[in-house]
């Protein structure tokens, strides 16, 4: 028969429990709500890493979840060529169209939302962020009311992509 080491030790390990569940969720509540969308539907997820490391690693994750990648504009190079000079910033340009094409069969002028587009860039401060436009924004603006569905699945997915870059 085993016998307690401290006197006491299982109260302890249960406070300890306690307060790192606490820490968890309070973790996780700054994450979410870092990445709840502003009033004007934008969603600004912050990365760890550098642009172009967080544009490869976004890619990877694309190509991994079997998502079709359609183009990367390198704004800042664009910029350049004009004579510009513009931080780190680079739209990538992505979707399903099994997916995507559901809300444009519902209102076709919400093909101006699809394919999806998320921005890579840096700010003035240094920092990264992988922005996008909110899907329930999206719903809003073309009133989308009958693929909640599609909208919460491309929420996940968008949630997931951007995972693969935020900062914790």
């Amino acid at each position: 028969m085993a016998a307690n080491i401290l006197p006491g030790s299982s109260l302890v390990i249960t406070r300890l429990a306690q307060l790192v569940i606490l820490l968890t969720g309070a973790i996780v509540a700054q994450v979410v709500a870092a990445a709840q969308p502003a009033d004007d539907g934008i969603v600004k997820v912050k990365s760890a890493y550098s642009v172009e490391e967080s544009v490869q690693r976004i890619k990877a994750d694309i190509a991994q979840k079997g998502i079709v990648f359609f183009m990367a504009v390198d704004q800042a190079r664009l910029a350049a060529d004009a004579g510009t000079k513009l931080r780190p910033s680079t739209l990538l340009v992505f979707g399903n169209p099994a997916l995507g094409t559901q809300f444009i069969t519902s209102k076709p002028e919400s093909g101006l939302d699809w394919p999806v587009r998320l921005l890579v860039y840096q700010d003035e401060a240094g920092n990264v962020w992988a922005t996008y436009t909110d899907f329930a924004w999206i719903a809003r603006r073309h009133a989308i009311t009958d693929r909640e569905a599609q909208f919460a699945m491309a929420s996940k997915v968008i949630a997931s992509i951007t995972s693969s870059v935020a900062a914790r």
